[in-house]
């Protein structure tokens, strides 16, 4: 398939954003695409070459790709990083710089989608001492042929630029309704994706075989499955209310959420955004084997820094050195961890997804061999507000942030959010205690001895119903000037030209970023916004919600993905349970 039909759509997709003009680009574009190439052009989409759980990255700098698009042009690279500043994106600027190529040269060979993503994925597979020199030769050779927009959005990919602000959720309503003839059978895709974690194998077996390919997708080993997320309550009487008594309780720990993925003496682990992150645990790998009971086992847990004197558990901040890329075995001496099952989602070549809370229970605690380092999660079953409030108590004297509450008969419902998974944190009991994780979705530059970098942040919550990030405060307080230059260097890579249409709001940023940096963030109360676009008409018609006097914890979530952020349910639930009238701002 020619590359250029994927210009054009992409194009297209530049030129909207409106989500159902998103996804009729989406469809008209699956429909016309040969088969074999629809799993390449959904990764593509998505700005990426492979899954994420296989860590397949480009690689790819600034100064590389502006070097090979010299050798490509002959334009020197001076004259090709002014109009790199002036556009303000490299994939922008390099159509005017190779469409004066087009006039003096004659194009060799055809871009197709499979040169394109075959080169790429060399790329990404170089290493070594030529690898960059590699790199160039390979880019130059993509963008000698290339038609000047083609060339832009090869280097879009490259440098991760390329956004339309299509969420995986428009993706699947595409391929349902161009390989299985309804919209409607999104939810067939969905779960297919949601125990895979890989969208281009998914579209792949739908575009060959339709609803039958997609029902092929089960739970294995080394596949992450997306995780079960819990909406959250703020009391013990609501929590009554809303599951009864009987519910499950566990300690809800401040680590990283992990899923642990074993056969035979194989040990994988994977973050909460599906990332493969064995390498920073290698004390787990090592001990596993020997504390699980199993053939083959996918295992939910949280890894949790502990005091190797007293066994107490330490801050999440502290488990962070583990995310060092040198030094590691230093890292694991001086900062020991704790794994603390909480679920198990396969076992011995059974899924165990569809299996009640209370049998997955006794499945786990019946193959985990618990030791110092290696347990299971603390659980006790409620019959009250009086027993949880007992319960928590125990947990925060334990360590905990609070309780984990789960439906006895509920299944495992990959990928969702919902109220049969409920969180209690011990913040959310007071009255201006309220901690939110919040996306960053734009910033304004600041002044004094903040100039020249973001002062202050607009956040957004998610709203999972309808898939976009809504306005909920602006955020100017509670950072150090060190913690300020590092969001700066984070965020700074995310910015867009234009708004994500996914990001809904009615201020006007200075900088719009990708949504992707999730940070967490406390504030006094929540009050109606005419501004705040998060939950509206949702308490009170032409009214959103706000966060009053928001301060920054200085703790950025960076193993939570946006999608993981807090919801504007959340927020409304949270709104209603505040005891004294709110003020409108």
């Amino acid at each position: 398939m020619e590359f250029s039909v994927l210009a054009d759509a992409f194009e297209r997709m530049e030129s909207t954003t409106k989500r159902n003009e998103l996804t009729q680009i989406l469809i008209a574009l699956f429909e016309q695409m040969p088969r074999d190439v629809v799993a390449r052009a959904v990764y593509l989409l998505q700005g990426k070459i492979r899954p994420d759980f296989e860590g397949v990255e480009l690689g790819v700098a600034e100064k590389l790709a502006i070097r090979a698009l010299s050798k490509s042009s002959g334009v020197p690279t001076r004259r090709i990083e002014d109009q790199y500043r002036k556009d303000g994106d490299l994939g922008r600027a390099s159509i005017d710089i190779m469409g004066q190529k087009t006039q003096t040269t004659f194009f060799v060979q055809d871009i197709t989608v499979e040169r394109v993503y075959e080169t790429l994925f060399k790329i990404a597979r170089l290493e070594g001492a030529r690898s960059q020199d590699m790199k160039s030769r390979y880019i130059s050779s993509l963008l000698n042929d290339a038609r000047p927009a083609e060339a832009g959005y090869i280097l879009k990919i490259l440098l991760g630029t390329l956004r339309f602000g299509i969420a995986e959720n428009t993706i699947m309503d595409a391929l349902a309704a161009a390989f299985t003839g309804d919209k409607a059978n999104r939810g067939a895709v969905e779960r297919a994706y949601n125990v895979s974690s890989d969208l281009g194998a998914v579209a792949e077996a739908i575009a060959a075989d339709g609803l039958e390919g997609a029902g092929r997708f089960k739970a294995e080993p080394f596949r992450p499955i997306r995780p079960m997320l819990a909406e959250r309550v703020k009391s013990e009487e609501d929590a009554i209310s809303k599951m009864g008594a009987g519910l499950a309780a566990e300690y809800k720990l401040d680590g990283e959420r992990v899923q642990v993925h074993m056969s035979g003496k194989r040990v994988e682990i994977f973050s909460r955004r599906l990332e493969n992150i064995t390498a920073h645990y290698p004390d787990i790998v090592e001990r596993l084997p020997q504390d699980v009971s199993a053939d083959e086992a996918i295992l939910e847990a949280e890894a949790v820094a502990v005091n190797e004197k007293t066994g107490e558990f330490l801050p999440f901040q502290e488990l962070m050195h583990r995310r060092r890329k040198h030094k590691i075995e230093k890292a694991v001496s001086e900062y020991p961890v704790a794994v603390n099952f909480f679920d198990i989602l396969y076992l011995d070549g059974k899924s165990c997804l569809e299996a009640p809370y209370t049998e997955r229970r006794a499945m786990l605690e019946d193959a985990v061999t618990e030791g110092e380092r290696v347990r299971c999660v603390v659980m006790a079953t409620i019959a009250s507000a009086q027993e949880m409030s007992e319960f928590m108590e125990n947990a925060i004297n334990a360590g905990s942030e609070g309780l984990m509450l789960k439906m006895p008969d509920a299944a495992y419902l990959a990928g969702a959010r919902g109220s049969n998974w409920l969180k209690l944190k011990k913040e959310y009991r007071n009255e201006l205690g309220d901690s939110l994780d919040l996306v960053v979705v734009g910033g304004f530059f600041g002044k004094g001895r903040r100039t020249g970098i973001y002062g202050t942040l607009l956040l957004a919550a998610y709203d999972d119903q309808l898939d976009t990030f809504p306005s909920v405060c602006k955020v100017g307080t509670g950072f150090t000037d060190e913690e300020l230059d590092r969001l700066y260097q984070i965020l700074h890579p995310k910015v867009t030209i234009r708004r994500n249409p996914r990001i809904d709001s009615t201020m006007e940023a200075e900088v719009w970023f990708e949504p992707e940096l999730v940070i967490e963030t406390v504030a006094s109360e929540i009050t109606l916004s005419p501004v705040h676009r998060a939950a509206w008409d949702a308490v009170r018609k032409d009214a959103g919600l706000a966060l009053r006097f928001p301060k920054y914890t200085g703790r950025t979530r960076d193993e939570k993905p946006p999608e993981s952020a807090s919801t504007t349910r959340e927020i409304v639930s949270l709104y209603r349970s505040q005891k004294k009238t709110p003020h409108a701002g």
